[in-house]
Order: structure tokens, then C-alpha cells, then sequence
């Protein structure tokens, strides 16, 4: 499992790097891991506002339906559209070419978002 430093994670297997006021979002190694080969996603449209720790979109796989849980509140920017179009690249690459969303970012609750040692930490004591 790969956990990378410079980003912030939630308790749901995301992640979000933040690029000055704008959080580029996606999930995290170990829940594409999780969910196996990944045969869809759903993800909203720029314009809309995403509410931190609310649900955003979905991922499919040959296992199971996962929610997404947005790390922080704010506008979407971009949504990662050649996502849409081959899901699978979050089994391939869920750090940097499958990103989902970019975000203006208007609120963040630190406390909600975990340091890349302390994701590490959770998922171990999970029992993942």
C-alpha cells in the first residue's frame, strides 16, 4: 500500500493535496486496493459544491459500490472527465493521473483529515 507525503487523508480512503486555495482530490492506494478492478465512477460537474464529509460521487468495482466522501468544502473546479472514461486508472495510477476533482476551496476541518503517518496508522490498526 502507498501513502504519500504532501497529502492529507480522510478515515474513508481519501485523498487531497492542496495547490495554494484549489484541493485536488481522488482516493487513496489502499481503497483502490480494496475495491479491486474498478469498472465505474461518478463524479458531479464544476460549478458544484462539494460539503466536507458528505458524499460526492461513486465508485464501482467487481466487488463493490463505495461511496465518496469529500475531504473538504468548496467549489468544484474540474472534474477529471477522461476518468469517466476509463475507470480503471485508479487501479493503475490513484495518486496523480486518476485524480477526481479540483476544488476552491472555501473550508477545511484539519481534524477531520489525517497526516500521511497517521492514515498509515489507521488502516494498520483497522485491521485492513
Amino acid at each position: 500500500m502507498s501513502v504519500l507525503d504532501g497529502l492529507r487523508y480522510t478515515k474513508e480512503h481519501e485523498w487531497l493535496r492542496l495547490e495554494n486555495d484549489t484541493a485536488v482530490i481522488g482516493i487513496t492506494d489502499f481503497a483502490q486496493q480494496s475495491l479491486g478492478d474498478i469498472t465505474f465512477v461518478e463524479l458531479p460537474s464544476a460549478g458544484s459544491n462539494l460539503i466536507q464529509g458528505e458524499t460526492f460521487g461513486v465508485v464501482e468495482s467487481v466487488k463493490a459500490v463505495s461511496d465518496l466522501y469529500a475531504p473538504c468544502s468548496g467549489e468544484i473546479l474540474e472534474m477529471n472527465q477522461a476518468l469517466i472514461d476509463s475507470p480503471e486508472w485508479l487501479n493503475e495510477d490513484p495518486y496523480a493521473k486518476a485524480w477526481m476533482l479540483k476544488v476552491k476551496v472555501s473550508e477545511i476541518k484539519e481534524g477531520e483529515l489525517l497526516s500521511p503517518e497517521d492514515y498509515q496508522k489507521f488502516v494498520e490498526e483497522s485491521g485492513h
